[in-house]
């Protein structure tokens, strides 16, 4: 089977239809995001790219669900979240999807293990030690198990946020600028690592990024304008 009919073959797991989203500043409507059609497989890549105020992170958290879009729908494996409340979206996150932020979003008063177990004690793993463990030797954090987030680079937040986010081994991961506060040798070593598990675990990956190496490292680059996709 050559890689197109694989590529056709393989399963949606994303899709939006008509999605919108307009919010009102001083009764004047800015129309955020208009009309986007999209449709994401299964273990694919894709980077949405654009300038500041594009409408790029808007869309990552309507496909998320943590946000809700003015018109349309989007659908995440099969499922209609926005016809959903808070609780059904927050289901869909924790069966389906995790997240990798540029600003790491790790909890300061926690280790390093304990920060990637967490997502797992709250689904109840009892071998969360473990798995959490195992991640972050994969990381390259062996020994840095016991350190807090302050007592870490920002590369070594990074690979901790990583760790946490492939962890629970999601179906879709969204990252948003994964590689913003990094220097360019560190964020290059995140991309590595980022894309490693990604192939290693066929996870699909959403990205936002202003990075054009990062976005040429994706199997598919969509570039949003004025919130429409070009």
């Amino acid at each position: 089977m050559s890689q197109s009919q694989v590529s056709q073959a393989a399963e949606v797991v994303i899709e939006t239809k008509n999605l919108s989203k307009t919010v009102f500043s001083s009764h004047v409507a800015l129309h955020i995001l208009s009309a986007v059609d999209l449709i994401i497989k299964s273990a694919e890549s894709l980077a949405i790219v654009g300038a500041s105020g594009s409408g790029k992170s808007t869309l990552l958290g309507l496909l998320a669900g943590l946000d809700t879009p003015t018109t349309g729908e989007v659908l995440v494996k099969g499922q209609n979240i926005t016809v959903m409340n808070e609780d059904g979206r927050a289901a869909i996150r924790n069966q389906f999807i995790g997240f990798v932020f540029q600003s790491f979003q790790l909890l300061p008063n926690l280790t390093a293990l304990e920060n990637v177990m967490l997502p797992l004690e709250l689904a109840g793993d009892n071998k969360a030690k473990a798995a959490a463990t195992s991640f972050l030797e994969r990381v390259g954090l062996k020994e840095r198990l016991k350190h807090t987030p302050k007592q870490l680079s920002g590369g070594e937040q990074q690979r901790v946020a990583l760790a946490r986010a492939f962890v629970t081994q999601p179906t879709i991961l969204f990252a948003d600028e994964p590689t913003g506060n990094l220097d360019s040798k560190t964020g290059a070593h995140i991309i590595d690592l980022l894309f490693e598990l990604n192939h290693e675990l066929q996870t699909t990956l959403v990205l936002v990024t202003h990075d054009p190496i990062l976005a040429k490292r994706c199997q598919r680059t969509i570039t949003l304008e004025a919130g429409k996709v070009l």
